[in-house]
């Protein structure tokens, strides 16, 4: 019986999988056929990465689009980060459920109206659309992606340990660094991470706040589209691939060195006690 459960599972997760990257390596295969379109593999060929790398305007906005990305999700996390250490010093337990459900509001609502009240505010401030807009929308619905990965590694904070700390003559700035901080620097990089797949995938609310020429690869694919998407789109999308690919290793490896940190930590302060 848990040979015939072992072996179901194994083939809902292979199901699983390959109905997730089914479509993104169809989209790859494709940008290395020599034809114009999808209807036929006609042989391989770089030619279509050749022409995405010609594309002077593509490749400025894919710079914009990555540039976009990392400023953004710096400031929201650092951002996320005050606010996530905020809700969890407070007192009182009302509050905290407060604070935590108007977070929560900005990841529920629906982008659509987000991007309508981001463009109706830039609006009322006369900011002109283009980079600055983008970016601090950018940076406003990242945050609360940021305080949810941070919240649980907080909580999981021992008060004994900050107590230790004072004891031992710590001062608030030291308490912070050397306790605070390392604890939770795994939901600090997990949250930035996070921050930055949001923005690259994010279409909605930049196609609202774009303007003056600026513009991320989101709404130029969309925009092409519209007239008929060429094999250099999928030679875009496969360089994207590999790029969310590094990302994701990049997070591992970092997440792998830091998985101990918070264990060190506790065994340093317990050793003085």
């Amino acid at each position: 019986m848990s040979k015939s459960k072992f072996s179901w599972g194994n083939l809902y997760l292979i199901f699983t999988f390959l109905l997730m990257y089914a479509p993104i390596v169809f989209l790859i295969v494709y940008s290395f056929s020599t034809g114009d379109s999808m209807t036929n593999y006609h042989g391989f060929t770089f030619k279509h990465y050749q022409e995405l790398l010609a594309d002077k305007r593509m490749i400025a906005i894919f710079l914009n689009t990555i540039l976009i990305a990392l400023l953004s999700s710096v400031f929201a996390t650092i951002i996320g980060a005050a606010g996530a250490i905020g809700i969890s010093n407070q007192k009182r337990q009302k509050n905290k459920e407060i604070l935590l459900s108007f977070n929560n509001i900005l990841i529920v609502s629906p982008d659509v109206i987000m991007g309508a009240s981001f463009l109706i505010f830039f609006t009322a401030l006369k900011l002109p659309l283009g980079f600055w807009s983008v970016l601090l929308s950018h940076i406003a619905f990242e945050i609360p992606i940021v305080v949810l990965m941070l919240l649980p590694h907080l909580n999981e904070l021992s008060d004994s340990l900050l107590t230790a700390a004072k004891d031992l003559g710590s001062s608030s700035y030291q308490t912070f660094s050397k306790i605070v901080l390392p604890f939770i620097q795994p939901g600090l990089i997990a949250g930035f991470f996070m921050a930055i797949t949001y923005s690259l995938d994010d279409f909605a609310v930049t196609f609202f706040v774009t303007g003056n020429g600026f513009s991320t690869l989101s709404v130029e694919i969309y925009s092409r589209a519209r007239q008929g998407i060429s094999l250099e789109i999928n030679a875009l999308a496969g360089i994207m691939f590999i790029f969310s690919l590094i990302l994701v290793i990049i997070y591992y490896f970092i997440e792998n060195n830091h998985s101990q940190s918070n264990k060190k930590v506790k065994a340093r302060l317990r050793g003085k006690l």
